[in-house]
C-alpha cells in the first residue's frame, strides 16, 4: 500500500513537471519573431559631428540625446557625454573609464560653481586640497578638515555611522569605500558643503583602484584647470583610439573604426523590434539580425551542445532504468551511467554560464532543454520519491516558467539573461547535488563526526572570508556578481544545527575531562557567524529585511530546540512573541503617518508603505505592483490563468522596479491571477511540510539510535533542515508581504520564483540535495532495522 502511494505521488509529480516543461516550449513557440540591429554603422565626414541616443543606438535605457560623436579634420574620432543625468563608459585596455572623471594630481585646480579648490598633493590613494577657506584630505573613505574627521550628518542612519567610525580606525585596505560629495549646506561626514550648490554636484571616490573626481551632472559647471588649460569636466571629449566598447544606459556596444566609418556592434540590453521601420539620421545605418532561439555560436558552444546531448541521453536512460535500480548504493552499470549523467549536466551548466558571461549566450531554446534536463535528472534519481523533492522540483519549474514569460514578454534582449542564468546555475547546482546523492548512497547516515566538523569549520571560514570580501571590495549588491550572504546563511544553518545536536547530547558528545570553556566555545561557534551577518545587515544593506530574516530564522531555530529539549515554557514564550509580532504589524498598518514620521528608524519606508499616494516617486514599486496585481484579478490578465498570454508582451508589469527579483510575485499574479497564486502558495506549503517531515523522521531516527554517532547525525539533519526551512519561510513571508503591501518594502527575493542566482546556487540547490540525502538515509536506516536485529 505504501509503495503504491509513493508510486502515485511520483506519477503526479512527473505529470505536473511534464506539463510545466511543455508550457515553456509553448511559450517559446507562441512568442513573436523579433529582430534587433546586429551592426550600427556611423559615417561622418572630417569636421562633422552628430548626437546619438536611445533611438539611434537601440539603447532603451539611454537618454534621447546621450553620446556626442565628432570626427576632426585629421580623421580621428572623439566621444563625449551630452546626457545630464546618465553616465557614459568607455572600455580601453580591459578597464572601464567613465567620461566626466579625472584623477587629481598636484598643481591642478577645479571649480564647482563659484568655489575654487587647489590640489596640494594627490595619488591613487589620497588627495589633499585647499578651498572654501579650509584644508581638506580624503583617502577614499574619510574626509578630514584641517586634520580632523567631520561629525556625522543629522540624517545619517546607524549603518552609515558605524561605517564612518570603522573607517577612522581601520587600516586603509579594510575600510569601506565611501565617496566624498560636494554641495549642500552642511560640513558633515563625507559632505563638503558649498553655497547655492545642490548635493552631489560633484563626487570624489574610489574607482578601479584610483581616486577619481566626477561631475554629478547638475546645473553647476565643473571646470578643471591644469597646465594645458581649463575644460568642462562633464563635457570633456575623449578620443576613441584604442577604445573597444562603449556603454550608454546599460547597453554595451563594441566599437571598431573601419576606414571612414565607425561601427557599433550591440552586445547586451538591445531594443527589439517587430519590423524594420525605424527612423534614423542619414549618417546612421543598421544591419538587422533575427533572434534565433536554437542558435549556438562557434567555438566552445559546440562543447555545450555535445555535453547537453549527452546529459539529455543519460537522463533518458536514467528514466528508463529507474525502476530497476537497487535502493542501496552499488556498482551497477545504471548507477555509473547516472553518475556520469550528473557530471555532464554540471559541465553543461558551467559551459552555458561561461558563454553567457562572454557575451555569446546560447539560444533560449537550448536553455529550456538545459533547465528541463536538470529538473528531470533531480526527479528521476533512484530511491523513493519524497515530498520535498517533488514539491521543490515543481517550484523550480514554476519559477523558470515565470522568468521565461518575463524574458519573452519584454522588447529588450537583456530580460532573457535572467532565465538563462537561472537554468545554467540550476544545472550546476542540481547536477552536483545529484552526483553527491549517488556517491554517498548508503554511507550518507554514517559520516564520521570529526570529518563533518572539519567541513563545517571550512564552510564557516569561507563564509566569513566572503563576507569580509564583500565589505572591502563590494557593496549592497554583492561582490564579483555574487551574494556571499546566501553562502553565509547556508554555513550558519549547518553550524548551528551541529552545535544544537551536540548540546542535546551533551554527556555523550563532550566527555567530562574537556574544559568547560572549551565546551562552551564549541557550542557557541555560530555566534561569530551570526554577528558577522548582523553587522553586514546593519552597515552595508540599506533596508532592514536581513534583520527580519535573521529574526524569523532565530525564532524558528529556538522553537525547534525547545520542542526537542521539551522546554515547553520556552515554546510558549516563542509562540507568544510570534503572535506579538503579528499584532504589531496590524497596529503599524493602522498607525497614522504623523505618528510614524517622528521615528528615527527607517521612518521614510513606513511612511511610503502607509500612504504611497503621497510619495509617488519613492512608492513607485508599491503602486505599480498593486496595479499589476489588480489587473491580474482572480484569473489573470487574460482571464484564462495566463495560458493565452504565454510568450506574448508582458505589458505595464515590466515597469515595476526589480520585477525579476523582489517583485516577481506581482508579475506572477498579473499573469496567472490570484487563483494561480493560491496554487503556488499550496505548493510552497507542501515544500515546507516536506522539509519538516524529513526533519521529524531524522529526529525520530536519532531517538531510536543505538549509539551516539547515529543519534548525533540524526539530530544534525533535523536542525539543519529546520534552519533551511526557516530561511525559506522568511523569504516567502517577506516577499509576499512586500508585494501584497502587508509589510513595508523590503528587498528579498522569492525563493524558487525570483531570478536570484546566488540564492538559487548557494542555498536552494544545497537544501534540496541535503533534504533528499536525509530522506534517503532515514529510509535506509529503517530498512536496515526491519531486515536485521543487529546494529545497522
Amino acid at each position: 500500500m505504501i509503495r503504491r502511494l509513493h508510486l502515485g505521488g511520483f506519477l503526479v509529480a512527473a505529470i505536473a513537471l511534464g506539463v510545466l516543461c511543455a508550457l515553456q516550449l509553448v511559450a517559446l513557440w507562441r512568442s513573436p519573431a523579433v529582430m534587433s540591429p546586429a551592426l550600427i554603422a556611423l559615417s561622418l565626414k572630417p569636421g562633422e559631428s552628430i548626437t546619438l541616443g536611445r533611438q539611434e543606438l537601440a539603447a532603451p535605457q539611454a537618454d534621447r540625446a546621450h553620446v556626442g560623436i565628432r570626427r576632426d579634420l585629421a580623421g580621428r574620432w572623439f566621444a563625449r557625454n551630452v546626457s545630464g543625468n546618465r553616465q557614459l563608459l568607455l572600455q580601453r585596455d580591459g578597464s572601464e573609464l567613465r567620461t566626466g572623471t579625472i584623477a587629481l594630481r598636484e598643481g591642478q585646480q577645479f571649480r564647482i560653481g563659484g568655489a575654487l579648490f587647489t590640489v596640494q598633493s594627490g595619488d591613487d590613494h589620497s588627495v589633499a586640497f585647499a578651498g572654501a577657506g579650509q584644508r581638506w584630505r580624503y583617502d577614499g573613505a574619510t574626509l578630514q578638515r584641517d586634520g580632523r574627521a567631520l561629525p556625522p550628518c543629522p540624517d545619517a542612519r546607524l549603518g552609515a555611522r558605524v561605517a564612518a567610525l570603522w573607517n577612522r580606525w581601520a587600516p586603509r585596505t579594510m575600510t569601506f569605500a565611501r565617496p566624498l560629495s560636494f554641495g549642500g549646506n552642511l560640513y558633515c561626514d563625507n559632505r563638503l558643503g558649498l553655497e547655492h550648490i545642490e548635493i552631489g554636484a560633484a563626487t570624489l571616490g574610489r574607482s578601479n583602484g584610483r581616486l577619481l573626481l566626477a561631475s554629478g551632472g547638475g546645473t553647476a559647471p565643473m571646470l578643471v584647470a591644469s597646465g594645458a588649460g581649463s575644460f568642462d569636466l562633464a563635457r570633456n571629449e575623449v578620443p576613441l583610439d584604442g577604445v573597444t566598447a562603449l556603454v550608454a544606459g546599460h547597453t554595451r556596444l563594441a566599437i571598431r573604426i573601419a576606414n571612414d566609418r565607425l561601427e557599433f556592434r550591440p552586445v547586451g540590453h538591445v531594443a527589439l523590434f517587430l519590423d524594420a521601420r525605424v527612423e534614423l539620421p542619414p549618417q546612421v545605418q543598421w544591419e538587422w539580425g533575427w533572434r534565433r532561439p536554437w542558435a549556438l555560436s562557434g567555438g566552445p558552444a559546440w562543447l555545450l551542445a555535445l555535453v547537453l546531448c549527452g546529459a539529455l541521453a543519460a537522463t533518458g536512460a536514467l528514466a528508463w532504468q529507474r525502476g530497476r535500480w537497487p535502493f542501496e548504493r552499488g556498482v551497477a552499470p545504471a548507477t555509473r551511467a547516472a553518475s556520469f549523467a550528473t557530471v555532464l549536466l554540471a559541465i553543461a551548466g558551467i559551459a552555458a554560464l561561461v558563454l553567457q558571461r562572454a557575451g555569446t549566450p546560447p539560444g533560449v531554446g537550448v536553455s529550456i532543454l538545459l533547465g528541463c534536463a536538470a529538473m528531470w535528472c533531480c526527479l528521476m534519481l533512484p530511491g523513493r520519491p519524497s515530498l520535498v523533492t517533488a514539491a521543490g522540483v515543481l517550484l523550480l519549474a514554476v519559477g523558470l516558467l515565470a522568468q521565461l514569460e518575463l524574458g519573452l514578454g519584454a522588447m529588450e534582449s537583456s530580460w532573457l539573461r535572467h532565465y538563462q542564468k537561472s537554468t545554467a546555475l540550476l544545472a550546476i547546482g542540481l547536477g552536483i547535488g545529484a552526483h553527491l546523492r549517488l556517491r554517498l548512497g548508503g554511507r550518507a547516515f554514517v559520516m564520521p563526526q570529526t570529518r563533518l566538523e572539519w567541513m563545517l569549520a571550512l564552510l564557516a571560514c569561507g563564509a566569513l572570508a566572503a563576507l569580509l570580501l564583500q565589505v572591502v571590495l563590494g557593496d549592497e549588491t554583492g561582490v564579483f556578481d555574487l551574494q556571499p550572504v546566501e553562502f553565509a546563511k547556508l554555513a550558519l544553518t549547518a553550524l548551528t544545527a551541529h552545535c544544537i545536536a551536540l548540546g542535546l547530547g551533551w554527556d555523550a558528545a563532550l566527555p567530562a575531562h574537556i574544559h568547560p570553556v572549551l565546551r562552551w566555545f564549541r557550542l557557541a561557534a555560530p555566534a561569530l557567524l551570526f554577528l558577522a551577518l548582523l553587522g553586514l545587515a546593519l552597515v552595508q544593506v540599506d533596508d532592514y529585511s536581513p534583520l527580519i530574516l535573521l529574526l524569523v530564522w532565530s525564532m524558528a531555530m529556538a522553537f525547534a530546540w525547545s520542542l526537542a529539549a521539551r522546554k515547553y515554557l520556552a515554546t510558549a514564550a516563542i509562540v507568544g512573541l510570534a503572535c506579538g509580532a503579528a499584532a504589531s504589524i496590524a497596529w503599524l498598518r493602522g498607525a497614522g503617518a504623523g505618528e510614524v514620521s517622528q521615528w528615527t528608524f527607517y521612518a521614510d519606508r513606513f511612511l511610503v508603505w502607509l500612504d504611497p499616494a503621497s510619495h509617488p516617486h519613492t512608492g513607485q514599486q508599491l503602486l505599480l505592483g498593486a496595479r499589476a496585481i489588480a489587473e491580474g484579478a482572480w484569473w489573470g490578465s487574460d482571464q484564462l490563468l495566463g495560458i493565452s498570454s504565454l510568450g506574448q508582451p508582458a505589458g505595464s508589469a515590466l515597469h515595476i522596479p526589480q520585477v525579476q527579483d523582489d517583485f516577481a510575485p506581482s508579475f506572477f499574479v498579473n499573469r496567472h491571477g490570484l487563483a494561480g497564486a493560491l496554487a503556488l502558495w499550496m505548493l510552497q506549503a507542501l515544500f515546507l511540510v516536506g522539509v519538516l517531515q524529513t526533519a521529524a523522521r531524522s529526529y525520530a531516527a536519532s531517538v531510536e539510535a543505538r549509539d551516539f554517532r547515529h543519534a548525533w547525525m540524526g539530530r544534525f539533519r533535523c536542525f539543519a533542515l529546520c534552519g533551511g526551512a526557516a530561511f525559506v519561510l522568511g523569504h516567502f513571508l517577506l516577499s509576499w508581504g512586500t508585494n501584497l503591501a502587508i509589510f513595508p518594502i523590503m528587498g528579498q527575493p522569492m525563493s524558487f520564483l525570483s531570478a536570484g542566482g546566488s540564492h538559487l546556487l548557494f542555498f536552494i540547490c544545497p537544501l534540496l540535495a541535503f533534504s533528499a540525502i536525509s530522506a534517503q538515509s532515514s529510509e535506509e536506516i529503517q530498512s536496515c532495522r526491519s531486515m536485521s536485529n543487529t546494529k545497522c
